[in-house]
């Protein structure tokens, strides 16, 4: 159907206000990205922009040779993968029984989940329950605190009842059993949603900034998050990491190290989001309609 000229300017006005948008957004990344690979006299003068300025790689070396970012990336990573495949794990055994109708109680168990969604225990009561289950200082809180996200789990709950129940039915004809149900027939049709889902895990896991302040103690523990904030924060960056000598020193510059920390922490979701891109759009929308 032809638009009419409503409609035309209707979409042309969307289109420009994303437009703006998306430039906004865009333009942050783009000059700290510039200022990471410019020269130390470059930025000191302000003259980088939105391109480089004297390209140098020196604020990356500085960063790796003068900053745990080695360690805090291999913490990030650890806490990212472990944390994605248990959640993954649990939110897919929520979903599964209670997309069935033959399931008992699933109506008060939903909402007992959703009540979840809108009160919470609050920050003291968690921390004093980690630490009586002595988890406190390990990966264990970070994991167990946000292991389940009751958003992730409606949404998968809503894509499973989708399912055709006679593939069901014919899988147990043959023999299937509720595990072999869910394993060879269920996760594979179910793909598109979980990759959305797991996409949707790896940031929040990825970008841990409270949660691990509030349970890690332990500075060698940090991720990657945690330690760029604390590059931000810092006033004299070179000079409390004591690892780069006088003539380092002219070489970079404080606002150089913390936008190649920035760079480094944003860049694994930015390679990994296009890959899951087609099946983190397919994912929710199968998800989230009903019917």
């Amino acid at each position: 159907m032809k638009a009419s000229a409503g409609e035309k300017l209707f979409y042309m006005f969307n289109y420009c206000v994303l437009f703006v948008v998306g430039i906004s957004c865009l333009i942050p990344i783009v000059y700290t990205l510039s200022v990471s690979f410019s020269n130390a006299d470059a930025i000191r003068s302000g003259l980088v922009s939105l391109w480089p300025i004297g390209f140098s790689l020196e604020s990356y070396k500085s960063l790796i040779s003068g900053t745990p970012v080695i360690r805090a990336f291999g913490n990030s990573m650890i806490i990212t993968v472990v944390g994605v495949i248990l959640s993954m794990m649990f939110t897919i055994m929520a979903a599964y029984p209670l997309s069935k109708k033959y399931f008992y109680y699933t109506r008060f168990f939903t909402l007992a989940i959703v009540f979840t969604m809108l009160f919470s225990g609050g920050i003291i009561p968690t921390f004093l329950l980690m630490k009586g289950l002595g988890l406190v200082n390990s990966y264990g809180s970070v994991w167990l605190v946000g292991l389940v996200s009751a958003y992730n789990m409606l949404v998968l709950k809503s894509f499973l009842e989708n399912i055709p129940a006679e593939i069901e039915e014919a899988a147990k004809m043959d023999g299937c059993g509720e595990f072999g149900l869910l394993i060879r027939i269920i996760f594979p049709l179910s793909l598109p949603v979980i990759a959305a889902l797991t996409l949707f895990y790896g940031v929040h896991y990825w970008n841990l900034f409270m949660t691990v302040l509030i349970y890690i103690q332990n500075v060698e523990m940090h991720n990657l998050t945690v330690m760029v904030q604390q590059m931000v924060n810092s006033q004299s960056l070179l000079i409390e990491m004591n690892k780069l000598d006088s003539n380092e020193m002219t070489d970079v510059t404080p606002e150089g190290i913390k936008s190649a920390g920035i760079i480094v922490m944003i860049l694994p979701m930015v390679l990994i989001y296009p890959l899951l891109q087609k099946y983190f759009v397919k994912g929710v929308m199968i998800g989230a309609i009903k019917g």
